[in-house]
């Protein structure tokens, strides 16, 4: 990873564990303040990359770290169950998709993870900011990870 990719990706950590950060602009007004140049795709890598999700702090929805299954960074299996459990989602589908639905600016880390943990059946996903479309290689796929994302949501 460069320098600067770190650099800024720690700054954000530092920034979204010293005060409430409802949007992607608020982040990049921050970065910017601090002398990055970022665009809003640079952002949103970033919180893909970092595992950012939205809570709910005091009434409103906010970026935050997630808790660490472990020491070391968690495989994307890991990843999947954890967001799962931790985020509200709702599970719907239509022809060969998934569709999760989820807090805002929380889809991205799902859909990331789920393309990192390569699940039999899934061809890949697409992501918006509250909705992950997950495309499966048929309909008996998308059955079987249909009802593998309601076990790990509980």
């Amino acid at each position: 990873m460069e320098v600067m990719k770190q650099l800024r990706q720690g700054m954000i950590r530092d920034l979204v564990a010293g005060r409430a950060v409802r949007t992607q602009q608020e982040i990049a007004a921050a970065l910017r303040e601090r002398g990055y140049r970022v665009t809003q795709a640079t952002i949103s890598r970033d919180i893909a990359e970092l595992g950012l999700v939205k809570v709910v702090r005091d009434g409103a929805h906010v970026y935050s770290l997630p808790p660490r299954l472990a020491e070391s960074d968690p495989t994307g299996e890991d990843r999947v169950r954890s967001l799962l459990r931790d985020l509200p989602v709702e599970v719907g589908e239509s022809g060969t998709f998934v569709i999760v639905r989820t807090l805002p600016g929380s889809a991205h880390p799902i859909a990331a993870a789920l393309d990192r943990a390569r699940w039999p059946g899934v061809v890949g996903s697409v992501s918006g900011d509250d909705t992950v479309f997950i495309a499966c290689r048929d309909v008996s796929a998308r059955r079987r990870v249909r009802a593998r994302i309601v076990e790990l949501a509980g």
